[in-house]
């Protein structure tokens, strides 16, 4: 029978890595690009908000995933000590 182990520790330290990659993602806010009313410059500005709307919700959807990703490792980990001691 094959059996899977659990490296709890590192397992746990790669998603601390992840996390704190996650915080440094940042984008600056939009840019300043005067009072051009050129319709390149709206459609620039338009697609500016949608890609910082889309890094927004990634971001977001990421920090959820890592969070659910350490309670289910922490669960195993529950586990495995579990039937250790059965």
């Amino acid at each position: 029978m094959t059996s899977i182990k659990l490296n709890y520790e590192d397992v746990i330290k790669k998603l601390e890595a992840v996390e704190k990659a996650v915080g440094q993602l940042s984008m600056s806010e939009l840019s300043d690009l005067g009072k051009n009313a050129l319709s390149t410059t709206s459609k620039w500005k338009e697609r500016e908000k949608e890609v910082h709307t889309l890094v927004t919700t990634y971001t977001n959807a990421l920090e959820k995933n890592v969070q659910d990703t350490k309670a289910n490792v922490d669960l195993l980990k529950e586990q495995d000590e579990a039937m250790a001691r059965s």
